[in-house]
């Protein structure tokens, strides 16, 4: 298993050869797991649980457990004793995707039949193979009704098709610097990335080992889309132009910008935590989730869901541009639901979910005091 090694991190069989997953590609998979972990304390009558949904290359460690200070999660300014996911009110959950490395089923996981990893043998999975694994999860637990549903990039994604497709279920949903389809230059800079993790002799058709695998085409991809999580403003104030050692050129093709520096430490740490072939396929996901074309249109996609929702967008978000948060909730307020809209002035660019915690905490916190 990649990523964050908590203590606290749990397992779900939710497929079994008796009762496997149905996927949209057609195909079915007949021994799944999810890796998830929990933060605070489930009630009596089980209605104060949130679920959080994480982003491409993020893992079930949403938050920070008190006994491992050491293991901050993704979203430890947001998650905690008083904070906006306050774990004296509500029962988190977050889960690793299917597909993912870090200790979900994926291609990383060892195929029973063949007793080897998938690899590419793995079948493609959807936004909405992933919710239905969550929903299996969420009833594993005796959960009927989910409090909320949050989350920000591919979790929104994923936050918009859990009310979707089980609008009896959640009370509220907080898609967050999200789009309901991926633009033409998010799909190219997703297949950029691809290509360079396939064109690594390494890759091997996905056949790698961990000992040899195609690390320079996975950091490659980090640094491709790491760039597109930033914003101009955001990379101006922190690295400008500004050279790594000296005040001269070198005239070299080695980094002597501080922010090549930077993209190249980006990258290489990406490949100790995460793996090539999940790459590739959580990539294809968020290229293949197209609410409109899967329901007819944005509207009708939206007509069925009975959750309260916030949408909130980012100024300086050029991967999910502003325009697409307006256009989620426009469809809502066609559809006739109850929908609020927060706009974050912020110079983070994409990556400002993670990061505004300040700015974002007034009005989560009041909108979830208030479903």
């Amino acid at each position: 298993m990649l990523g964050t090694r908590s203590k606290h991190i749990q397992y779900a069989t939710i497929a079994t050869p008796m009762n496997p997953l149905k996927l949209d590609c057609g195909k079915e998979l007949t021994e799944v797991r999810l890796a998830y972990e929990t933060f605070g304390t489930l009630n009596p009558v089980k209605d104060n649980c949130i679920l959080i949904t994480h982003a491409l290359t993020g893992d079930s460690h949403v938050g920070t457990h008190a006994d491992e200070e050491e293991l901050k999660g993704w979203w430890h300014d947001f998650l905690g004793p008083d904070l906006i996911f306050d774990t004296n009110k509500y029962f988190i959950i977050c889960s690793n995707i299917l597909g993912g490395c870090m200790g979900s089923t994926g291609p990383t996981s060892i195929n029973k039949e063949t007793n080897r990893r998938y690899g590419t043998e793995f079948p493609l999975v959807s936004i909405r193979d992933m919710v239905n694994a969550q929903k299996r999860l969420v009833d594993s637990l005796n959960i009927s009704c989910l409090h909320a549903v949050c989350g920000g990039s591919l979790g929104g994604m994923q936050v918009m098709q859990w009310a979707i497709s089980y609008p009896d279920m959640v009370r509220a949903a907080i898609p967050i610097a999200t789009t309901p389809r991926l633009s033409p230059q998010g799909i190219a800079f997703n297949e950029v990335g691809r290509r360079a993790i396939i064109n690594d002799p390494a890759w091997n058709r996905g056949n790698y080992s961990t000992d040899s695998f195609p690390s320079q085409g996975l950091a490659l991809a980090r640094m491709i889309a790491h760039i597109t999580y930033l914003s101009d403003e955001s990379m101006r104030n922190k690295f400008g132009r500004m050279l790594r050692n000296t005040d001269e050129y070198q005239y070299s093709f080695a980094p002597e910008f501080e922010v090549e520096s930077y993209l190249n430490y980006q990258g290489n740490k990406f490949i100790k935590r995460f793996d090539a072939n999940s790459y590739l396929y959580i990539t294809k996901a968020v290229d293949y989730f197209d609410l409109e074309k899967t329901y007819g249109s944005l509207t009708k996609a939206f007509s069925e869901t009975n959750a309260k929702f916030l949408v909130m967008g980012f100024s300086t978000d050029w991967l999910y541009p502003i325009y697409q948060s307006k256009t989620i909730v426009s469809a809502l307020q066609k559809a006739g639901k109850d929908v609020s809209y927060c706009e974050i002035d912020t110079k983070f660019g994409h990556d400002a979910f993670l990061l505004e915690y300040e700015k974002m905490a007034p009005f989560l916190i009041n909108f979830l005091q208030n479903i």
